[in-house]
């Protein structure tokens, strides 16, 4: 069945062989001290944290820590940080602030944390990240070490805690006891401490480290060497002090202290608990009475040459006064290593070196006389050869039947030769052998000459010690024996040939290094015969040096609802491996699954957008991760590690580099109309309307804001989310918020209404549309927005406001009116405030006379000698009558016209004003009027009568135009009562 990545493996070859060109290049890699680390409560721990990488090594770098404990293992805690102060959460910054959590700067691209008093609570993973100043990422940023806190169970007591008296030359002898419950493979390292009285410091006595050497300390060394000083390890927890002939320099408190030591998964050794015991020890001058009775001790061999094979017998005579009655210890060295002791109670001791010799049979001692011990080492080996020596000990048994040991006594050296035999056996064995760490370790002797039955010990030295130790052993009954360090490991010693001895050692580890020795001894009627060896030096590779994984990915910048694929290539030897995917976002490192090594999976969490494949090459194998449908929840850097279970310890492998997945959000294909500009007047509605043109998703939803843009500054209006909640903008007035409202309508269309436009309206209107859609987990996105662009202008309307009086001169001798017509066919809101003015001549100042407002309120200004009639019959028709006038009334009259309009923003606002012509009133007195009145009273009568019927006339068609106009909603000038007409000045009124 074809895959359905086929086709983007062959579309993207040439992509993937540049990514393997450039694979090698430098990345930035994070390194932490590696876990687990066990750590006592109350300890220090430490844990250093390097970065590499960056182009500028010089530069300081800033690191941030983070805990992940267990019982929230999806969750990380802040602890501190060396950039900001306030990075710590709350349960740790106090212990920051106090110094108890600290940071030390090793180097610009190292640092040390530390916790200087380590708690229980302390346990989990800590994570330390390097903060990424460059503009792009490229590499490992962060890395985890996991920390382990256990409880102090080391103890360490004495039964000899009283005040202890002793004299100048006495023997001294201090037992403690040193034990620990801790579950973990730990050493005990143990050491006797010397405080003498006005010194601040102890000085080491004698110690034997974690290594199980015994080191004397400085100042006790020729007591040491002398045999003065010992140090006995008995049982498992008992270490006991030997001090013969005190020196009154020892007078002081001695105390014993044990340390417990755990190994670091990088092979370094931490103490990890430290306990002691002290004693308080009181050594008295005394007079030294000379010792007549020397010791003598002589060293015999037989013979002093001899071939492979055969035996060697080493005597060891000693001689002093009153011998029958005392003890004494009796050891034989060669080149300065102990082969074996005999106790003063006969006890037969062998060195470690030597111990599967003695298992073996192939040495003996006993004491034969009074004055004689012998040992005998049968058979020989050419390694046996050197000087020879013998050492004895004075044992002085106390009344509680314990001993205490003399000054030493050393024999003279005895050289040994020994030759191979030319009809003896030979083992050949390949000189050195590299096995990589996880392996097996096969180890072939090859066994020449062999007349008898043979049996087979391999032993090993790792680079920390100095013996052989006894591994496993095939016996010439082909019975197998695993012994020391081997004991619980996956090791067989086998015979596939008579003459072909094998070691098999599964799951090598780095500790396994070291040489190895194959010893094959040969046996005729139960009794070895002969002996020969031969060594292998065995280097383990470490598999991290080995194993080295990968992460590319063809296709990594991908949109919304795309497939990414992941390559995690892991390269190196075939060892079973476990390898877990993990997913960073910001801050946060998220775990996606573990593949083990025997196929089985576990998932982190809802995963189900992954899947997992498995691809086995002849150099390589592939492990590809499949993001089905990625959304913007699987952005951000993955990463993939391995680790292996080696010797029952989790190995953890260098991860992979860093990849970044970014998922992008589709372009968007949204397309607006709108009108490119909308005019209109003061007072009118602006309308605009934004519709969508483009092909729509069916799951598609939008968001609209609505901006203004007035001198080169913008500020929104309104907006509108994708579920249609209205906002306004943070800086629009409240007069504005009233006028302005929004909707939507099919299409969809999108609409802007501003009502009663005014001149503060003017600007460019953007409407910007965001569409919302949905990626494949549910959640919605938003795509680029798109934007129209609306130029409004407001203008002030066409004003053709006019009064319809022109310049009239009359003769007046009762009451006259003083027209004020309107020429306008204004808006029905339109409302006039009308005023009369009064002068005398031309060259006096004018005043009001009369007011009539445009709430209709009426004010006359004349006084109370005077009477006025105000009458407005028609909409647009104004006139003040003058009552009764008498020659005070005489002078120029006219009449200035206030149009307004509503407005929401300012209430009423004065939009024209205009000035009528003037009427010059001449009002007579009774005698000239009679004269007059005699001259041209029939003129008059008629004149009178014709302008009543004119004005009527006109009245009439005024009214009728008006009706005309208002049907057709049109504006047209009306036709003046008067002869002329004169066009009036618009200006703003002041409460515009």
């Amino acid at each position: 069945m074809k895959r359905p990545w086929d086709s983007l493996r062959r579309a993207g070859l040439l992509f993937c062989l540049g990514l393997l060109m450039h694979c090698g290049e430098a990345r930035v890699h994070t390194e932490a001290q590696a876990g687990p680390l066990y750590r006592v409560v109350g300890s220090l721990l430490s844990i250093s944290c390097n970065v590499s990488g960056f182009p500028s090594e010089s530069t300081q770098k800033e690191f941030e820590f983070r805990i992940k404990k267990p019982a929230k293992p999806d969750f990380d805690i802040n602890i501190l940080s060396t950039s900001d102060e306030q990075f710590g959460y709350a349960v740790y910054s106090q212990r920051v602030k106090t110094n108890e959590i600290t940071v030390k700067r090793v180097s610009p691209n190292s640092v040390f944390f530390e916790i200087h008093t380590l708690q229980k609570d302390d346990e989990g993973d800590y994570e330390c990240t390097v903060i990424n100043s460059e503009s792009s990422f490229s590499g490992t940023y962060s890395a985890i070490t996991t920390v382990k806190v256990i409880d102090n169970s080391l103890s360490v007591s004495s039964p000899d805690s009283s005040p202890l008296n002793y004299n100048e030359g006495d023997a001294l002898t201090l037992t403690c006891q040193a034990s620990s419950n801790t579950i973990q493979h730990t050493h005990l390292s143990f050491a006797w401490y010397l405080h003498k009285d006005g010194q601040k410091e102890a000085q080491p006595i004698i110690s034997l480290d974690r290594d199980f050497t015994l080191i004397p300390g400085q100042g006790f060394e020729e007591r040491y060497h002398a045999g003065l000083i010992r140090l006995d390890k008995i049982g498992e927890a008992t270490y006991r002090l030997k001090m013969a002939n005190l020196q009154l320099s020892d007078h002081g408190k001695i105390h014993c202290q044990a340390q417990e030591w755990i190994q670091d998964p990088d092979r370094s050794w931490y103490c990890i608990a430290q306990n002691e015991e002290e004693m308080a020890v009181n050594v008295k001058a005394r007079e030294v009475v000379p010792d007549t009775s020397a010791l003598v001790v002589r060293i015999s061999a037989q013979p002093t040459v001899l071939h492979d094979g055969q035996e060697l017998s080493l005597s060891c005579n000693i001689d002093t006064e009153k011998l029958q009655e005392r003890f004494f210890s009796v050891a034989w060295l060669r080149e300065g290593v102990e082969l074996a002791q005999i106790g003063p109670t006969g006890v037969l001791s062998v060195g470690p070196e030597y111990s599967g010799r003695e298992r073996d049979g192939e040495i003996r001692a006993a004491r034969i006389a009074d004055k004689t011990y012998r040992l005998i080492l049968q058979p020989v080996r050419t390694e046996d050869q050197g000087e020879y020596m013998c050492r004895a000990w004075p044992q002085n048994r106390g009344q509680d039947g314990a001993f205490t040991q003399g000054a030493a006594q050393n024999s003279n050296t005895q050289l040994i030769t020994i030759s191979v035999k030319e009809s003896g056996i030979s083992v050949e064995m390949q000189s050195s052998l590299s096995v990589n760490e996880g392996d097996r370790l096969n180890l072939t002797c090859k066994v020449r000459g062999v007349k008898g039955q043979l049996s087979v010990t391999w032993q090993h030295k790792s680079s920390s010690t100095t013996q052989f130790i006894s591994t496993i052993s095939l016996s010439q009954e082909g019975v197998m024996e695993r012994d020391g360090e081997f004991k619980n490991r996956k090791v067989r010693a086998i015979r596939p040939a008579p003459d072909t001895f094998t070691l098999e050692l599964d799951e090598v580890t780095t500790s396994d290094s070291g040489v190895y020795q194959c010893a094959v001894s040969e046996w005729q009627t139960n009794s070895k015969t002969n002996s020969q060896s031969q060594s292998a030096t065995v280097t383990v590779t470490p598999i991290d040096s080995l194993v080295k994984v990968f992460l590319i990915s063809r296709n990594n910048k991908v949109t919304v609802g795309e497939n990414v694929e992941l390559m995690c290539r892991v390269k190196g030897p075939r060892v079973p491996l476990t390898l877990t995917w993990s997913l960073q976002r910001d801050s946060t490192l998220d775990s996606i699954l573990t593949l083990y090594s025997d196929g089985s999976i576990s998932w982190s969490g809802d995963q189900h957008r992954y899947q997992l494949k498995v691809e086995n090459q002849k150099n390589q194998v592939i492990h590809y991760l499949l993001i089905n449908g990625a959304s913007l929840r699987e952005a951000g850097s993955y990463q993939c590690a391995a680790s292996l279970f080696l010797q029952n310890v989790n190995k953890k492998l260098p991860p992979s580099n860093r990849l970044a997945v970014m998922v992008e959000n589709p372009v968007s294909k949204l397309v607006l109309t709108s009108p490119p500009s909308v005019t209109t007047t003061i007072s009118k509605n602006i309308d605009i309307k934004c519709s969508v043109t483009s092909e729509p998703s069916a799951s598609s939803r939008y968001a609209v804001r609505w901006l203004i843009k007035q001198q080169a500054e913008s500020r929104l209006l309104l907006s509108l989310d994708k579920d249609a909640q209205v906002t306004f903008g943070p800086q629009v007035e409240v007069g504005l918020i009233q006028r302005i409202s929004t909707r939507r309508t099919k299409g969809p269309t999108f609409e802007l209404a501003v009502r009663q436009a005014e001149i503060s309206d003017n600007g460019s209107y953007i409407c910007e549309v965001a569409e919302w859609q949905q990626d494949p987990r549910g959640d919605w996105y938003k795509l680029s927005p798109v934007t129209k662009t609306t130029v409004v202008t407001v203008i002030e309307p066409e004003i053709k406001l006019s009064i319809g009086m022109d310049e009239l001169e009359l003769n007046v001798s009762r009451d006259f009116s003083i027209p004020c017509p309107i020429n306008e066919q204004s808006s029905n809101e339109s409302e006039f405030q009308v005023t009369w003015f009064w002068q005398k001549t031309k060259e006096t100042k004018h005043r009001p006379i009369f007011t009539s407002y445009r709430n209709s309120t009426l004010q006359d200004r004349f006084g109370k000698d005077y009477q006025l009639r105000f009458e407005h019959p028609l909409p647009n028709q104004f006139q003040l009558t003058l009552l009764k006038p008498d020659s005070e009334n005489s002078g120029i009259y006219f009449c200035e016209v206030e149009e307004w309009l509503p407005s929401l923003s300012h209430g009423w606002r004065k939009i024209a004003v205009e000035k009528s012509q003037n009427l010059t009133v001449n009002v007579q007195t009774d005698g000239t009027r009679s004269s007059e009145t005699q001259c041209n009273s029939g003129t008059w009568i008629g004149i009178f009568a014709a302008f009543i019927l004119c004005l009527l006339l006109v009245i009439f068609v005024l009214v009728l135009k008006i009706c005309q106009s208002r049907g057709s909603e049109g504006k047209k000038s009306g036709q003046s009562l008067w002869a002329e007409q004169l066009p009036l000045s618009t200006q703003p009124g002041a409460d515009d």
